[in-house]
């Protein structure tokens, strides 16, 4: 799937989330990337080392309709209701499918927000 292997880990940590911020960072580092956060407690930003071409966008609590995570997730619910599946690894089979064939323009589609825009060019200009 294209992810960085982070060791066993079971759950997700501030640690883990540095390491996505800084793989991300050297992935294309000529870019300025936009990282939009939830109140997740590991998106705590108290002592991360931040990569200089990294901007996080942190928004309100209790607003899943700003998060792109959550959009991508309601736009997979839909095309799998009131599907039954035989067992565990269909449903693997058919989620990893369904992510293959989303192109990056469905995920534009799905994620974009002018409030992001907003905030991203406002940093920008600082």
């Amino acid at each position: 799937m294209g992810t960085a292997s982070f060791g066993r880990s079971k759950g997700v940590s501030t640690k883990i989330f540095e390491a996505y911020l800084d793989g991300l960072s050297k992935h294309r580092p000529q870019e300025y990337e936009p990282v939009v956060i939830d109140n997740a407690g590991f998106h705590s930003t108290k002592n991360i080392k931040l990569p200089e071409n990294i901007f996080l966008i942190n928004i309100p609590p209790y607003t899943p309709e700003l998060n792109p995570c959550e959009q991508v997730w309601k736009h997979i619910k839909q095309r799998v209701k009131n599907t039954v599946f035989k067992d565990m690894e269909t449903i693997r089979e058919w989620l990893f499918q369904t992510v293959t064939d989303m192109t990056e323009g469905t995920i534009m589609s799905i994620t974009s927000n002018h409030h992001y825009i907003t905030e991203f060019n406002a940093k920008l200009n600082t």
